[in-house]
């Protein structure tokens, strides 16, 4: 499966059940392990596992490969590795203390951002 469409999976997924402030950068010109990052925040430990849980449902849904999970147990922050998209669940605090957008992202026309809590 493509980066793009397991972005918009990962994206829908995490908008279904509230993930916060979620951001989409593309790497593609920075490293060749993989194509995309998604950085999302959840409110609390259990929000952030079950957005990592969501996510897992609904690519596999797609018939698509989970390479790995981590950071499960704890809840603070999760990483879904699909290869080609490599997705990130965090809570604020960690999130802010390791500003990976900042990190891969940059200011650049490349990086695409996304709000799902607009509503809010």
């Amino acid at each position: 499966m493509k980066a793009a469409q397991l972005e918009k999976i990962v994206v829908a997924a995490l908008e279904d059940i509230k993930g916060k402030d979620i951001e989409v950068i593309n790497t593609r010109k920075l490293t060749p392990l993989f194509e995309r990052i998604v950085v999302a925040s959840g409110d609390s430990n259990r929000h952030v596992r079950s957005l990592a849980r969501n996510v897992e449902d609904k690519v596999r849904e797609a018939g698509a490969e989970i390479l790995s999970t981590e950071g499960e147990e704890a809840g603070e922050w999760v990483l879904v590795d699909l290869g080609d998209v490599v997705v990130h669940i965090m809570q604020p605090a960690i999130r802010s203390y390791y500003a990976l957008e900042e990190l891969w992202g940059g200011k650049g026309p490349e990086r695409v951002r996304r709000i799902a809590d607009a509503a809010a």
